[in-house]
């Protein structure tokens, strides 16, 4: 008898630990193991650095098992009309595309499409037998190559290891050739195309072998290509039918819907410790998003809400569900969030398949928890997801360059201070 009691028991716990898989809905902080007093110091953080100038405005969340617990906005969106943040402000993400992107490229992984260590120049035909920089002259931007060792993997590409740089941003050689070759750098040009500008990449020279190093670089539009090429859809298609539609949301876009244009946040610039608007860069906008565009940049093209990008890492530490909706397996949310690249990644953490991973030096250096995953964009947002602790949290502005860069580590201080009941680790899936 008290076997099967305890077998029974055994199995209702499994059917309702697999089965509660959160959704996000307002919750208390002190029902969440949260202090309401203490969440408030991120109030005067936040608050702090705008009375000083050093920032607009800015939105912050979070959420603790599903349950949000802190979501705000503050100060300014237009320093001209005095217009206020709002929480439901659309702000550019940038890189925070990366792992959008890197599930889409998962999602049809699962299909068995592909595998990983498969050469992308078996869907991309331009990156076969791929050449490394050898010699470069920065007064005429010549340069010499020789052959890789290796073809350039999916993986390599999920890992930032293939040695494709950035656009602008990049290595000094990388910017100088892909700015010869017309290579964007995925923000800013909605004029173009994938299909012509990522097969141009590929006859470009790797700035060093394929598997031997990290390098951050154009690795994740080269992966929204691939989408498009094994999908038969457009990356926005893609992203919106596939992701979006199937999660709910609503607010997260390559090109803005004119309904919407007057959610996107102001963007700004520092120059000389004073902020102003950012103006247009020769064609470039800073209101890209609410142009009509056609180049889907999977590295860096998206702007959402932190409520939006929230359901999108609720569904990862949701081991790759979010209500009633799977994208992924728990098995390939593992794999995402395990660190792929041994000691190749300079940071205080480690890189999985589109993610960074605090390891155990971050943990020390920060209250964060082993195994959280994260990432941000260039316009000042950050983001991850504790699958221990059972937290998100974002804090997202629109300022760049911005010398008082300290708020984002300050904030997972804030964040992890107004915890007062820890938890033992959830596994993805959970």
């Amino acid at each position: 008898m008290r076997k099967t009691l305890a077998s029974l028991l055994l199995a209702l716990c499994f059917v309702y630990t697999y089965a509660q898989k959160p959704v996000l809905t307002p919750g208390s902080p002190e029902a969440s193991g949260m202090s309401s007093e203490r969440l408030q110091r991120i109030d005067r953080v936040v608050q702090d650095y705008i009375s000083k100038g050093w920032l607009t405005g800015a939105s912050a969340f979070i959420s603790r098992n599903g349950k949000i617990v802190y979501h705000k906005a503050f100060g300014q969106n237009d320093i001209d009309t005095k217009s206020p943040m709002s929480k439901d402000a659309i702000y550019r993400i940038a890189s925070q595309t990366k792992a959008i992107t890197s599930v889409a490229v998962m999602m049809l992984f699962e299909e068995g499409r592909f595998l990983l260590d498969e050469p992308i120049s078996k869907y991309i035909p331009e990156f076969k037998n791929p050449q490394v920089l050898d010699k470069f002259n920065e007064k005429d931007t010549t340069f010499t190559a020789v052959p890789a060792k290796r073809e350039v993997t999916i993986r390599h590409l999920l890992t930032h290891t293939s040695g494709i740089s950035y656009a602008s941003i990049g290595t000094k050689e990388a910017n100088a050739i892909y700015a010869k070759y017309k290579i964007p750098s995925g923000i800013g040009t909605p004029n173009d195309k994938l299909s012509d500008k990522i097969p141009a990449l590929g006859k470009l020279p790797l700035m060093h072998q394929p598997g031997e190093k990290w390098t951050y670089g154009l690795n994740t539009d080269v992966l929204g290509y691939l989408v498009e090429v094994v999908s038969g859809q457009s990356l926005d298609q893609f992203f919106r039918t596939r992701i979006f539609e199937p999660l709910g949301m609503k607010d997260t876009y390559f090109y803005l819907p004119t309904d919407k244009h007057n959610r996107l946040a102001v963007l700004y610039a520092e120059k000389d410790g004073k902020v102003s608007k950012m103006q247009a860069q020769g064609s470039s906008s800073p209101d890209y998003p609410n142009q009509p565009g056609t180049y889907y940049s999977g590295g860096a093209g998206l702007s959402s809400t932190a409520y939006d990008y929230a359901i999108f890492l609720q569904m990862m530490l949701n081991g790759g569900e979010y209500n009633g909706k799977r994208l992924l397996s728990p098995a390939t949310v593992r794999m995402m969030t395990t660190n792929q690249v041994g000691l190749m990644y300079n940071g205080t953490n480690k890189f999985g398949l589109g993610f960074g991973i605090a390891d155990e030096r971050e943990a020390a250096r920060i209250p964060i928890s082993e195994g959280s995953f994260s990432w941000g964009g260039y316009f000042g947002t950050t983001y991850w997801a504790d699958p221990k602790e059972g937290i998100i949290a974002l804090i997202m502005t629109q300022q760049v360059p911005n010398s008082h860069g300290d708020l984002s580590d300050k904030y997972r201080v804030l964040v992890y201070q107004a915890i007062t009941n820890s938890q033992e680790p959830m596994l993805s899936g959970k």
